[in-house]
């Protein structure tokens, strides 16, 4: 079997070497130049690559293409292999033929990063035997090469999903779909939704179907009757077949043999978002076995990823709080509803289509100063520059954070929540965060 691989990121890479150690003939291409990180491991493995081109002869030999998630359908390469008729798949859809672990897999719009480290830290807290792997940044095919893990926990993003056929999943958890990355799906929010909707495909009778049934979206496209496996809807709003609730504090699981009721009142998560993200984490948490009290200890001792609602530092009665991975105005809007206290909200750069409409409500009633930060303001301004008492627009992070310490009072949080790409200013939304970190510990911290 000869196999091609396009994209020689973390999961192209790992491809390859799950491919190498499978005995199969590999070769890795990539339009860009490859990370030295990658280039090494390719090199130590062995295995041929070529970087700044497709060489469309050797690709077009191959008995199977895998696919990275970042290269769309109509590149030119893809298009070429459909019309030979030669498989383009995903690493995840390679990964799973070489196990026998059960795969937890989690999707969503927004908090699918969040919802997959809780997940992990919660049965990994109880000792379960269980990895971590997919979009949250780990090749699931370079940790299928030891094989080590019972379960796995898996981020999907609807590119992974678009390139899965013959992969199933034991449990899913699809936490909700709103509008993104439309440009892929012909600006069709139908045809993103049944991408999403991929990750409850080839579920059979002993799988779980974890869903938001507060989603409007989810329940127009989601065919319950026509599914295979058990469906699970959990639901902040009381809604009629909901198994799963958030009453107060508590999460109450009413699955048949799977009963809980779990206080979550000392999680660090924040926003209602949260309250779905922990249900459905809880849920998993208890279809695997996992006593309340383990539940709740590893509620009380989770730390989010970065750039995800993180609280940096509080200073002065005023808490800094870097989320920007909220690169869509959905994600403001959950940590906008999330926060009681004043807001001055660091927002800005490449706008993705937003419509900032859903978010004036909010920003009326919590935000006091707005600091733009990007080469383009205008909607950010046009949007808010009439709710919002102080605008303010610059291009320095550094300007940003010092404005925003100066205008704060006690009590107040200071919020970058920025609703747009990162590219016009920094490389992507850690770097954005990051330098943030890094202007908070300046200007704020004096360190």
């Amino acid at each position: 079997m000869k196999l091609a691989i396009l994209g020689a990121g973390e999961s192209g890479v790992g491809a390859a070497l799950l491919a190498k150690a499978k005995g199969l003939d590999v070769f890795v291409s990539d339009m860009g130049q490859i990370k030295e990180v990658y280039k090494a491991k390719l090199a130590t493995a062995a295995i041929p690559y070529e970087e700044g081109t497709h060489t469309f002869e050797r690709i077009l030999e191959s008995t199977e293409i895998i696919k990275s998630p970042g290269i769309p359908e109509k590149a030119a390469i893809i298009q070429e292999a459909i019309k030979k008729g030669i498989p383009v798949i995903s690493e995840i859809e390679f990964a799973g033929r070489y196990t026998d672990a059960k795969f937890i897999c989690i999707t969503g719009t927004n908090g699918k990063t969040t919802t997959t480290l809780l997940t992990y830290h919660l049965l990994k807290n109880a000792g379960i035997n269980v990895g971590l792997a997919g979009n949250i940044g780990e090749s699931l095919a370079e940790k299928v090469i030891d094989n080590k893990h019972e379960y796995y926990v898996v981020e999907l993003s609807s590119f992974q999903l678009d390139n899965m056929y013959q992969f199933k999943a034991h449990i899913g958890v699809l936490l909700n779909i709103t509008p993104d990355h439309l440009d892929r799906y012909g600006y069709d929010l139908n045809k993103y939704a049944a991408s999403k909707l991929r990750i409850a495909q080839n579920m059979s009778g002993a799988d779980y179907f974890i869903y938001n049934n507060d989603d409007d979206t989810i329940r127009n496209a989601f065919d319950s009757a026509a599914f295979g496996g058990t469906t699970i809807p959990f639901s902040l709003q009381a809604a009629t077949g909901a198994k799963v609730l958030c009453e107060g504090t508590h999460v109450k699981v009413k699955v048949k043999f799977f009963e809980g009721d779990i206080d979550a009142s000392r999680s660090a998560l924040i926003g209602k978002h949260n309250q779905y993200n922990t249900m459905a984490a809880v849920t998993v948490a208890k279809l695997l076995g996992i006593e309340d009290s383990r539940i709740e200890k590893g509620l009380e001792n989770f730390e989010n990823a970065e750039h995800r609602l993180q609280v940096i530092t509080v200073s002065r009665e005023v808490t800094y709080i870097n989320d920007s991975k909220a690169t869509n105005v959905e994600a403001v809007y959950y940590a906008l509803e999330g926060i009681k206290q004043p807001i001055i909200w660091i927002a800005g750069g490449v706008d993705k289509g937003n419509d900032y409409s859903v978010l004036t409500g909010l920003a009326k009633e919590k935000v006091k100063v707005l600091v733009c930060l990007g080469k383009d303001n205008d909607k950010l301004k046009e949007a808010f520059g009439r709710i919002v008492p102080v605008v303010v627009e610059t291009t320095s992070m550094e300007y940003a954070v010092r404005m925003a310490r100066l205008l704060s009072t006690p009590g107040d949080v200071v919020l970058l929540s920025p609703a747009c790409a990162s590219f016009d200013l920094f490389n992507n939304y850690e770097h954005r965060g990051q330098r943030f970190r890094e202007a908070v510990e300046k200007i704020v911290l004096k360190k």
